[in-house]
């Protein structure tokens, strides 16, 4: 028989994040050895990598970090919580992290290219799902400069890693920019607007909106003379939801975001929100 014990098979599945009966098969094979183990159960992760392909990856965590008036966040996606929570992945997202602060990826492809410890970023993700025994991915990037630029990230639940990230930039610099990027950081986790400013929102979605306003009006009996201002109005409750600047300001929902700002001196350059799985 084996010789090991319930801790060794609990130290070795925070280590891996394997599920329990591979923890106790590879440590049967490898007669108790907790590094002979931790390889057999990436080999045998490894071959069957090409079967978790097609699995669905919607757990996960975000992470980032502002560096020098730079802010780069990550996502990566597992298939469990359990494996989301595991020491290993956690390790890996910080990995992945690193990769992309130091290597200046923006993108996707190119941060997946990188080398590391001679084999590209992509293969060593793979690699390290093979441990855990589930498909992993990096989902995600998101590359963000300005004189001010806040990162914050939030827990869903108190058991899990950031399943939402934030990054935030103005221009500016100093303590009153720093808070109001913080604050506006916090509100976008909140409230989820998919643009910074109007001007970002593509034109063929405003007349969907504005059409769909007006053919509402009408389907509604409004007068012909009123349909303009109601069209307008919907139009308006349209960027109110949607971007950023025109959102009444979570913590003070009498000023909008683009109004807290301007009252901090600063002006919004770019925001980047991530939710893992959406």
């Amino acid at each position: 028989m084996a010789n090991y014990t319930a801790a060794d098979i609990k130290a070795l599945r925070e280590r891996t994040g394997a599920g329990m009966m591979d923890v106790k098969k590879a440590l049967d094979e490898a007669n108790g050895d907790a590094e002979k183990a931790i390889e057999i159960i990436r080999i045998k992760g490894l071959k069957g990598a090409t079967k978790r392909e097609g699995r669905s990856t919607a757990e996960g965590l975000v992470a980032a970090k502002v560096t020098d008036g730079v802010g780069v966040m990550i996502e990566v996606n597992c298939e469990t919580d359990f494996v989301a929570k595991a020491d290993k992945f956690i390790q890996l997202a910080d990995k992945v992290l690193a990769v992309a602060v130091e290597s200046g990826a923006a993108d996707l492809e190119t941060l997946l290219a990188i080398d590391v410890e001679g084999k590209p970023l992509s293969e060593v993700v793979v690699e390290e799902g093979a441990v855990l025994g589930e498909k992993v991915v990096v989902r995600r990037i998101a590359r963000i400069e300005g004189g001010t630029v806040d990162a914050y990230l939030h827990k869903t639940s108190k058991d899990l890693p950031a399943q939402v990230g934030v990054l935030f930039a103005v221009e500016g610099e100093g303590d009153a920019a720093a808070t109001a990027a913080h604050d506006v950081a916090v509100h976008v986790a909140a409230m989820a607007p998919n643009y910074l400013s109007r001007e970002d929102v593509p034109a063929e979605l405003v007349e969907s909106e504005r059409r769909i306003a007006e053919e509402t009006a009408k389907a509604e009996g409004k007068p012909e003379a009123a349909l303009t201002k109601i069209v307008e109005g919907r139009v308006t409750g349209f960027y109110k939801g949607e971007v950023l600047l025109d959102q009444a300001f979570a913590k003070d929902s009498k000023k909008t975001v683009a109004q807290v700002l301007e009252e901090a001196g600063v002006k919004a350059t770019a925001v980047a929100r991530f939710r893992v799985g959406n």
